[in-house]
């Protein structure tokens, strides 16, 4: 036992260096991309296969949209999932050798109790007429905190008695990781879908721009990239992080031209509970409506224009895809230097020539929290619908009391004329 707390110590006074090193991934090429590619340097050989793995993830995303909201929930959930899977992955397999009680029972555990609360609390704000309609689920609704909370202590409780004396720091170590793990993931995916609500548009430019920096900063960094931009991730270069600013502000101007002309893409996806349907049909918000603006008098003189027609959102767009490009990469880095700390060089092998899943969604997760906030300081005002929903809910004392406050209101500001045996 004094041996084992002295191998305890000394893992906590080690440092980088001294951090076991966990396996190295296998190779997943397909065999038939290695004998097209055999006879190209490794360098060539990498790009033709992160070519041919992104078109075809490009195409499965866009067959995704087609499909509709519902199905780009599903995905947005199977990347959380495979993202948190990896990042615990890589913790049981540095602390391996000393099997922590209960580590990987209870980080799929706590998963689920986190899951559940945050879909919980959107089924409760956005499917609440289906929900009045089941009584099984109204109960769920009602009590969904209480439920979610005891979840949580249930797991707690759990960690609690698994401590084993010999493995006290580790297990807290190991705990700590699971829920760093899980604000990481989890969080950011829920916020994710919280964006797919306001419209798809706010769902997919943010997560274009993010794909369109990363192609293209790789591809002027692969044939332009002279100078190191940071130690992290010594391939990265200046002249790619540039290109990719530069090209991804053009990309997000464009698509979102294109978007904001189909109701498909710009009107709040909400759930029909009479056809059990996720819908897309409104009257476009001014954001999406055409609208003419003046050039400014330095740019008159290059344009040649005076006036430009253009869509509000597409000056929304700018700060999208800016801070895809410019604060983005920034998640990359850290992503980066995680891997560093563990002597790793990819979260996975689940796709080559990428990497893990979290390789390719590291800057997604700082996006997705920013056009949260942004949504919500700048663009989300008042929701009618949602409101309505909410009221519908009432009891009916309560409706009839909200109806004669909202009347007497409406008398005052001489929108209703007074009844005449008011």
């Amino acid at each position: 036992e004094v041996d084992l707390e002295e191998r305890l110590r000394e893992l906590d006074l080690r440092s980088d260096s001294d951090i076991p090193d966990v396996p190295p991934p296998t190779d997943s090429t397909p065999e038939i991309l290695k004998k097209a590619l055999s006879g190209l340097s490794a360098r060539w050989k990498n790009w033709w296969i992160r070519g041919i793995l992104t078109l075809a993830m490009i195409s499965g995303f866009f067959l995704i949209i087609y499909l509709g909201s519902f199905m780009l929930m599903l995905l947005v959930l199977s990347i959380q999932v495979k993202c948190y899977h990896e990042i615990i992955t890589i913790g049981y397999r540095v602390y391996h050798s000393y099997d922590l009680p209960w580590f990987r029972s209870l980080s799929w555990y706590f998963l689920l109790c986190v899951n559940y609360f945050f879909y919980g609390e959107t089924v409760a704000d956005y499917f609440a007429t289906f929900v009045q309609r089941r009584e099984q689920l109204q109960f769920l609704i009602r009590y969904h905190r209480f439920i979610s909370f005891a979840l949580y202590l249930t797991g707690f409780c759990m960690f609690v008695l698994s401590l084993v004396k010999k493995h006290y720091r580790l297990q807290f170590y190991m705990f700590a990781w699971t829920h760093v793990t899980l604000l990481i993931t989890v969080t950011q995916s829920h916020l994710v879908i919280q964006n797919l609500f306001e419209g798809m548009i706010w769902f997919l430019v943010p997560i274009s721009s993010v794909i369109c920096n990363d192609i293209t900063a790789y591809i002027f960094g692969f044939f332009f990239g002279r100078t190191p931009l940071i130690k992290l991730s010594p391939k990265k270069t200046w002249e790619g992080f540039i290109g990719g600013f530069f090209s991804t502000v053009v990309f997000g101007f464009i698509f979102s031209y294109f978007l904001a002309q189909h109701q498909y893409f710009v009107c709040p996806v909400e759930y029909n509970s009479e056809t059990n349907r996720f819908v897309t049909e409104c009257e476009p918000s001014e954001l999406f409506q055409m609208k003419k603006y003046s050039v400014p008098p330095l740019l008159q003189a290059v344009l040649g224009w005076e006036t430009v027609n253009m869509y509000p959102f597409q000056m929304h767009s700018f700060a999208l895809s800016t801070f895809a490009s410019l604060i983005g990469p920034f998640g990359g880095f850290f992503a980066s230097g995680f891997k560093r700390a563990f002597k790793i060089k990819d979260f996975a092998d689940t796709i080559p020539g990428h990497g893990g899943i979290m390789d390719r969604f590291d800057c997604q997760y700082l996006m997705a929290t920013f056009v949260h906030v942004y949504i919500t300081s700048f663009i989300r005002g008042p929701n009618p619908s949602k409101l309505l929903k909410q009221l519908l809910i009432l009891q009916p004392e309560q409706q009839l009391s909200v109806y004669k406050t909202l009347k007497s209101h409406l008398v005052e500001k001489g929108i209703l004329q007074p009844s005449l045996r008011g």
